[in-house]
């Protein structure tokens, strides 16, 4: 072996080395930005769950983004008042108090409300019983009753209930949606507090087939859009839907006649708030 130009290789690359780290060292110095102190504060100021709910992958991310004013401060669903308050005082702006969102479970379709097809036998997921046959209950729009959007809850707001479906805990619940992204039947949905009259259900099918499917659907009779001034209630693809721009605001139903009691009131004042031991310790 040539011990010379063994040496002198080594010593090319040594060199060349040196000057790549002596650049990037410049480079690094001359390019450095530093970063501003108020996304570190925002960051602390926030709570921390780092949930998703704000659409960025963690709390530092949206901390980052609203310094940049890319975002809204109020866009953080799980952040108190206090908190909001005390993030505006860092950024030196005035935001007004946002309305509290909450998950709203719009299916009745429980265990004992629908007709069923078969036994279901596969993955006990959501997500696979909608891909692979739609679960064991003939309505293809209802809950399927695995509880997914319960395992997707960080705050142990939502549970399980004895019937098969899932119950929102409206004091535990921050808004941030994971459940929504959860559900592959698209049966929950993020409504303001303010919000109190609903259809609890999503099935389109026609009136006939779906009061066999379910004695909780609607079944598109129109009763509850008659009962309301024009507009404040409208009916589409089989489904009466509540126009809450105009109405829907008071915790009071337009009419008690509706057949099937898809038409409810949530108000806060619902029975069975939290999950009983049995269900505890089933989830």
């Amino acid at each position: 072996m040539d011990v010379t130009a063994l040496l002198i290789s080594m010593g090319s690359m040594g060199g060349l080395g040196a000057m790549f780290s002596a650049g990037l060292s410049i480079a690094n110095k001359k390019l450095h930005v530093d970063e501003d102190p108020r996304i570190e504060q925002v960051k602390n100021a926030l709570p921390g769950a780092n949930c998703g709910g704000c659409g960025f992958p963690g709390c530092a991310k949206f901390a980052g983004e609203v310094v940049l004013d890319d975002v809204e401060i109020s866009d953080c669903t799980v952040a108190t008042q206090s908190e909001i308050d005390e993030i505006a005082e860092i950024m030196g702006v005035e935001v007004e108090a946002a309305e509290r969102k909450i998950a709203r479970v719009m299916c009745q379709g429980g265990t004992y409300e629908t007709a069923v097809k078969a036994d279901y036998a596969g993955i006990e997921s959501c997500l696979a019983a909608n891909l692979m046959s739609g679960g064991d209950k003939l309505c293809e729009y209802g809950c399927l009753g695995f509880g997914e959007c319960v395992d997707a809850c960080q705050f142990g707001a939502m549970y399980m209930d004895d019937n098969g479906l899932p119950v929102v805990i409206e004091d535990k619940c921050n808004g941030c949606g994971n459940c929504v992204g959860a559900c592959p039947r698209n049966v929950i949905e993020m409504h303001p507090e303010s919000d109190k009259l609903f259809v609890l259900c999503k099935n389109f099918d026609d009136p006939k087939t779906s009061r066999q499917l379910c004695t909780k659907a609607c079944i598109g009779c129109q009763i509850c859009v008659r009962a309301v001034e024009d507009g404040q209630m409208y009916m589409e693809d089989n489904l009466a839907y509540v126009n809450y721009d105009q109405y829907g605001k008071e915790a009071k139903l337009p009419t008690d006649r509706c057949p099937t009691e898809c038409l409810v009131v949530l108000d806060g004042n619902e029975e069975a708030a939290e999950p009983t031991a049995i269900q505890e310790k089933a989830a």
